[in-house]
């Protein structure tokens, strides 16, 4: 089990590592050995987290999502391919991290009164501003 969160651990069953070549750092090394790791996690079925967590963290994922509910991530910047593992598993435990935080509560807010006097001057400089167009000398 991979702990995410109090509430919250992951079966390491749930992820599925594709290991493909990397085109980061590696010299000659780079051609011969698959050292960068496609993480993959099916946030939609995934029976470790809660349906609101798995929501909010298909939202966070943006592109990396796939249509079936997958999430995608690859990491490739070092050399070996255990470090790009353990990269790609602790970038998914961040961002289920972040789905677990609840939404701030939106608190409504009222104008100030300043902003409401501004707003009535302006309209009565423009009304002005209008009646003197419309007034014609005769």
């Amino acid at each position: 089990m991979i702990p995410v969160t109090n509430r919250i651990s992951l079966d390491e069953s749930e992820i599925e590592e594709t290991f493909v070549r990397a085109s980061g750092p590696g010299g000659q090394n780079v051609n011969k050995v698959s050292s960068a790791v496609q993480l993959r996690f099916d946030a939609r079925r995934s029976p470790s987290l809660p349906d609101d967590v798995s929501v909010r963290l298909q939202k966070l994922a943006g592109g990396r999502l796939t249509q079936d509910g997958v999430i995608i991530i690859t990491a490739q910047t070092h050399r070996s391919q255990e470090r790009n593992r353990a990269e790609a598993l602790a970038k998914l435990v961040e961002m289920i991290r972040e789905a677990a935080k609840p939404p701030p509560k939106r608190r409504p807010t009222k104008p100030t009164k300043g902003s409401k006097e501004r707003r009535l001057e302006s309209k009565g400089k423009r009304s002005e501003t209008k009646k003197l167009r419309s007034e014609r000398p005769e």
